[in-house]
């Protein structure tokens, strides 16, 4: 029951961009200057500055945002409420959802045709992106539940376990060579490394480990910097020299098939957790805390 101008305002503010937010909302960029300028009429105040095609909120625009996000976060509550009471005994509505990278291409995937046939009502929707991303998106309140990976926290957010993983050195396999028992750490980071991008998880779970280590990554030899497994995995298979970190649960098929190998290396050790996410102290709607559930109980069932 939000005020459609409201929900152009918010489009433009995240993209500071008046073409980008007409093609979100399927209106025409004159449609979209015309409710701004009734929304700054209303208001009696510049919303936003414009210079050339540059567009950036003003202080009054800052706090119209604010404003605008907390409306439209009750008005999700209250349609998940009225929902509830229509449908009592089971889920419905839109559901958001943002995960890392790891988690949208090795775990969800598996999980989501059992989730949707236990609750046929609920519309899925699933943002992939790295874990600084999504938290920067459920803050912005462009999603109902975020599934992160690493050990940054934010305190505008609430944790919760979703299930555990861990991280693994890996290389390209070589037909008749031995099966490696383990590599000196200081062996290891000499050879080319691939890894995940600024901002990721991944990445930020390796980093803390060599920190306690006392090993700056900046001293180490990085080859590339991906912003996707898959991209680590292929590049791998063509640079015997490189060594890649990565999750256990994203190589399964490289495993089976020969193509990359798990290298042990001596005192490093990547233990990691994957984390449901969302606002602090904004309830989870109804067709999240299902599939909060759903997530939680089948990893238990794989353990």
């Amino acid at each position: 029951m939000s005020d459609f101008r409201l929900r152009v305002f918010q489009a433009v503010a995240r993209h500071l961009n008046f073409t980008k937010a007409a093609q979100e909302l399927f209106i025409t960029q004159p449609a979209v200057t015309k409710h701004i300028h009734e929304l700054e009429r209303a208001h009696g105040q510049r919303l936003l500055e414009r210079s050339g095609n540059r567009v950036a909120l003003t202080e009054a625009g800052r706090l119209l945002l604010a404003h605008a996000d907390t409306v439209a976060a009750s008005a999700r509550l209250l349609d998940d409420q009225l929902q509830a009471l229509h449908h009592p005994d089971e889920a419905t509505g839109r559901l958001r959802l943002g995960a890392s990278t790891t988690l949208s291409q090795y775990v969800l995937p598996g999980l989501l045709p059992a989730f949707q046939a236990a609750y046929p009502r609920v519309q899925l929707t699933l943002l992939n992106a790295n874990s600084e991303h999504i938290a920067q998106a459920l803050l912005r309140g462009d999603l109902d539940l975020g599934m992160v990976e690493g050990r940054s926290r934010s305190r505008d957010l609430h944790y919760e376990l979703l299930l555990p993983d861990e991280l693994v050195a890996v290389r390209r396999a070589t037909p008749g060579r031995p099966q490696l028992a383990s590599l000196p750490l200081a062996e290891a980071l000499a050879h080319p490394l691939v890894l995940r991008e600024r901002g990721s998880g991944t990445l930020e779970v390796l980093e803390y480990a060599l920190r306690e280590l006392q090993i700056k990554l900046s001293s180490l030899r990085v080859a590339f910097y991906f912003d996707n497994t898959e991209a680590i995995k292929a590049y791998l298979e063509a640079a015997p020299g490189a060594i890649g970190f990565v999750s256990r649960r994203a190589l399964a098929r490289e495993l089976a098939g020969g193509a990359l190998e798990i290298v042990p290396i001596e005192g490093l050790h990547l233990p990691r957790q994957f984390d449901a996410v969302w606002v602090q102290g904004q309830p989870l709607l109804r067709a999240a805390l299902r599939f909060l559930s759903f997530v939680q109980a089948s990893a238990k069932k794989a353990l």
